[in-house]
């Protein structure tokens, strides 16, 4: 219910690109959260969705996080979890598009599960750097035996695993796991000093439930973030010192 209602407001406060003057957002939107090419690479999207729509394996899963509002057993068919704990198709696709136009070389994913966001950042940047973690060994496990490039897979808790990486910055971080506001927190401010001027911070799920959208908007508030796009199921965070503190609600 939550959900329902916090999506009717964001319908009636949020607007296209007509309602945003910052020029960077502008191109950001038209170019980018807009952009209705149809690329090659949306095919091998499609494809390793259907491959694991057709999987007939079964995980055994340990939930680190909130855990699924769908599947509720530990024993999870992996075609039943790419339907309701993996980046939807659009996410996926918008999520290449992203990782394209704004030419990440490096990339650090907190909630690897099925791959389908990892797999995105992959195929918009073959020589980039992916680093991807995972709470459920298992999950890891499958996961990673789906792919043959060049992606850092980690397993383990991210307070555990976020002190081990050794890269001092990230061109992109992408927060889709342990859907909770003091988790939430806690994974933004503890990956602060690896931000730099052009790095973009992305939410998955802001209004998973209240505790999400209260980080969000605590994150809003930080006094290093500069500019945020909020698409509902996406929340952008951008730290570039020239721009002007604003926050924009876009309709994608």
């Amino acid at each position: 219910m939550y959900q329902i209602l916090a999506y009717i407001k964001f319908l009636f406060n949020s607007t296209n690109q007509h309602g945003v003057h910052s020029p960077f957002i502008y191109n950001f939107v038209t170019k980018c959260l807009y952009d209705k090419k149809k690329y090659p690479k949306y095919d091998e999207l499609n494809n390793y969705r259907k491959i694991l729509k057709d999987s007939n394996i079964a995980l055994e899963i340990t939930d680190l996080g909130e855990g699924s509002k769908v599947l509720s057993s530990n024993q999870r068919r992996v075609s039943d979890m790419v339907k309701t704990s993996s980046s939807s198709k659009k996410e996926s696709k918008l999520l290449f598009r992203i990782a394209q136009y704004f030419n990440f070389n490096n990339v650090l994913e907190l909630g690897t599960s099925l791959g389908m966001g990892t797999y995105a950042f992959a195929l918009a940047n073959t020589d980039s750097k992916i680093t991807t973690i995972e709470g459920c060994p298992n999950t890891s496990d499958y996961t990673k035996s789906q792919f043959i490039k060049n992606i850092t897979f980690l397993k383990g808790d991210f307070t555990t695993v976020i002190p081990t990486l050794i890269e001092d910055k990230f061109d992109c971080i992408y927060f889709d796991g342990h859907h909770n506001k003091k988790a939430t927190i806690e994974y933004f401010e503890t990956l602060l000093p690896k931000a730099h001027n052009e790095t973009i911070f992305i939410f998955d799920d802001i209004y998973w439930s209240k505790g999400m959208t209260e980080a969000w908007n605590h994150i809003k508030s930080h006094r290093s973030v500069t500019v945020t796009v909020d698409s509902f199921h996406l929340g952008f965070v951008f730290f570039r010192k020239e721009q002007v503190k604003e926050h924009f609600k876009i309709r994608v």
